[in-house]
C-alpha cells in the first residue's frame, strides 16, 4: 500500500510541470513590442539621442552670460616694500637732518604708513562675460548640435526598422516551417497509407516487392524531413526569443502558426509613386550636408573679430584703495574685450578650404546613396511583382496537383495506374504545396522589404523641439 502511494506521488510530481508549463502565445505585434523594449542596440541609440539632445541644450547656453567666482590666498616670506631701507632711515631722521627734532616722529609715522604688510594676501573676484559678436561661431555651433540631434534620431529610426525586419523575418519563417511541418505530417500519413495499401496489393499479387520498397523509401524520407523541420522550428523559435529579449528556453506558440492562409491579411497596397525620401539614411546624409555647411561658417568665423562685454567685482586684502589697509575692500568694473586676427600665415584660409572640401564630399555621398536607394526600391518593387505572380502560379499548381493526386489514387485502387505514378503524383503534390507556402511567406516579406526601402515602416515619433 505504501509503495502504491509513493508511486502515485511520484506520478503527480512528474505530471506537475507538464500541467503548469503553459506555452507563451505571441502575435507579430507582441513580438515587435518585446523586441523594441528589450533590444540593447536600440537602447544604445536612445542614449545617443539623449546625449545629442543635451549637447544641443549645452550649446544654447553660449548665448547667455557666464558668471564665475575666483578666490585666492597667499603667504609670502617677505612683504612688498614701497620704500628702500635708506629711504625709511631718512624719513625717520628727517627732523635731525633739518635740525628740527620734533619732525622725527612725523617722518617715522610716514614711513610706517607706507608699509604694505603683504606677507598675508587674499583676493576675490566675480566676473561676468557676455558674448556680443563671435563671428557667427555660436550660431553655427548651435545649428550643428541641432542637426546632430536629427542624425541621432535618424540612426535610432534606422535601428528601429532593422529590429522590425529581423523580427518579421524570423516570425514568418517560423510560420512557414510550421506550415511545412503540417504538410510533412500529412505527406507522411499519405505515404504510410500508400505503404499499407501496397502491402495488401503485394499479398494479392497486384504489386511487386519493388513497388513496396519504393514506397518504404518515401516513408523514410518523409520521416527525416519531419525531423529536420522540427529542428528548424526549435532553432528559429530560440532566435525569436533572443530578439524579443525573453529566455531562450521559453515555449512559444505563434498566433499565425496554425493559420492556413497567410497571404491576404494586412498586406499594404503600395503605389508606384510612393517616394523613398523618408529613408533614415537619406535624412541623416541630408542633415550631414547641413552640418558641413555650418563647419564652413565656423572656419570663416576665424577671420572675423570677436567682441565680448565684461563686468565684475574685485576685492583684495590688504586693501589699496585708501593706501594700504588691513581690510578686505573691493570695487566693480565694466569693460569691452575685442580680438582681431591680423596675421595667421594662411592657417584660417586652409581651414576654410578643408571644410568646403568635406562639404562637397558629403554631397557626393548623398547623391551616391540616393542612386543606390533608387535602385534598391526598383528591385524591391520588382520582387513584389514576382512574388505576387509566383503566388498566383502556385495556387494554380496546387489545384492541379490536388486533382492529379486524386486521379492517381483512384486509378491505383482500380488497378489502371502503377504505383510509380502515384508516388510521382504525391511528390508533385508535396512540391506544389511547399511552393505555395513559400510563395505566401515571400509575398509578405517582399512587401516588408519594399516598405523598408521606401522608409514606410512605422517608426517612433521624433521629439525634437
Amino acid at each position: 500500500m505504501n509503495i502504491q502511494k509513493l508511486a502515485f506521488l511520484v506520478l503527480i510530481l512528474l505530471e506537475f510541470p507538464a500541467i503548469h508549463a503553459n506555452p507563451r502565445v505571441l502575435s507579430l505585434d507582441s513580438c515587435r513590442s518585446l523586441a523594441i523594449a528589450n533590444n540593447k542596440e536600440l537602447r544604445a541609440k536612445d542614449m545617443q539621442r539623449d546625449a545629442a539632445y543635451y549637447n544641443r541644450k549645452s550649446a544654447f547656453t553660449s548665448y547667455l552670460p557666464k558668471v564665475s567666482a575666483t578666490g585666492m590666498y597667499m603667504r609670502t616670506g617677505k612683504e612688498i616694500s614701497l620704500l628702500s631701507d635708506e629711504q625709511k632711515t631718512t624719513l625717520s631722521h628727517i627732523g635731525d637732518a633739518l635740525s628740527m627734532p620734533d619732525l622725527n616722529p612725523i617722518g617715522q609715522s610716514l614711513a610706517d604708513a607706507l608699509r604694505t604688510d603683504t606677507r598675508n594676501m587674499a583676493g576675490a573676484a566675480v566676473i561676468l562675460t557676455q558674448p556680443i559678436y563671435m563671428g557667427g561661431k555660436i550660431r553655427a555651433y548651435n545649428n550643428i548640435t541641432r542637426y546632430a540631434e536629427h542624425i541621432a534620431a535618424s540612426s535610432q529610426n534606422l535601428q528601429y526598422q532593422e529590429v522590425i525586419v529581423s523580427v518579421d523575418e524570423t516570425y514568418w519563417t517560423v510560420v512557414q516551417l510550421a506550415a511545412r511541418k503540417r504538410l510533412a505530417e500529412k505527406y507522411l500519413e499519405l505515404v504510410k497509407t500508400l505503404d499499407s495499401d501496397i502491402s495488401q496489393m503485394i499479398d494479392e499479387g497486384m504489386a511487386t516487392k519493388a513497388d513496396g520498397l519504393s514506397v518504404k523509401v518515401k516513408v523514410n524520407e518523409a520521416q527525416v524531413s519531419l525531423i529536420k523541420v522540427d529542428n528548424g522550428i526549435e532553432i528559429l523559435k530560440m532566435q525569436l526569443c533572443r530578439l524579443c529579449g525573453i529566455p531562450l528556453d521559453t515555449e512559444l506558440v505563434l498566433a499565425d502558426e496554425n493559420a492556413e492562409n497567410l497571404s491576404e491579411s494586412e498586406r499594404p497596397c503600395l503605389a508606384d509613386g510612393d517616394t523613398w525620401e523618408r529613408r533614415p539614411e537619406l535624412s541623416a546624409l541630408s542633415t550631414s550636408i547641413k552640418i558641413h555647411d555650418e563647419k564652413v561658417k565656423l572656419a570663416r568665423a576665424e577671420f572675423l573679430p570677436t567682441v565680448a562685454l565684461t563686468g565684475g567685482y574685485f576685492a583684495s586684502y590688504p586693501s589699496v584703495f585708501n593706501s594700504f589697509e588691513k581690510k578686505f575692500k573691493g570695487t566693480w568694473n565694466v569693460g569691452v574685450a575685442v580680438s582681431i586676427p591680423i596675421l595667421t600665415w594662411g592657417d584660417r584660409s586652409y581651414k576654410v578650404k578643408a571644410a568646403q572640401a568635406e562639404a562637397r564630399a558629403a554631397r557626393f555621398k548623398y547623391d551616391e546613396t540616393r542612386e543606390m536607394i533608387e535602385l534598391q526600391v526598383a528591385q524591391s518593387r520588382q520582387k513584389v511583382r514576382e512574388a505576387r505572380e509566383r503566388y498566383t502560379a502556385s495556387l494554380s499548381s496546387q489545384a492541379e496537383a490536388d486533382e492529379n493526386m486524386r486521379y492517381a489514387e483512384t486509378g491505383l485502387k482500380e488497378g489502371v495506374i502503377p504505383v510509380s505514378n502515384v508516388i510521382e503524383a504525391q511528390t508533385a503534390w508535396l512540391s506544389a504545396r511547399t511552393n505555395l507556402i513559400s510563395a505566401e511567406v515571400d509575398l509578405r516579406l517582399s512587401d516588408l522589404y519594399l516598405r523598408k526601402s521606401l522608409g514606410q515602416i512605422h517608426v517612433q515619433p521624433e521629439n525634437i523641439d
